[in-house]
């Protein structure tokens, strides 16, 4: 299967720091951007469709609380193994 969902990492000593869950393969620039639990923004184009998630915090964030975030943005949802390099240690 084919995604356009694609997942940007920032390290620091080894751990992940943050995170990028890009939404879609767009030019879209971010207009506006929406705290959506501890650890998750989501960040929005001017036409309001969700360009990407911001993951914060990755130590506190849950694959549950990503795919939760993913379905009420009506966006696919991701296994666990994709998100596995942001969650490990």
């Amino acid at each position: 299967m084919t995604r356009d969902i694609y997942l940007e990492i920032t390290y620091r000593h080894g751990k992940a720091l943050a995170g990028y869950l890009y939404l879609a393969k767009s030019d879209d620039k971010v207009a506006r951007s929406r705290k959506a639990a501890p650890g998750l923004v989501v960040d929005y184009a001017d036409d309001d469709q969700p360009v990407g998630i911001e993951i914060t915090s990755p130590s506190t964030v849950s694959v549950q609380e990503i795919n939760d975030l993913l379905t009420e943005l009506h966006q696919q949802t991701l296994e666990k193994e994709e998100l596995a390099p942001l969650l490990a240690g």
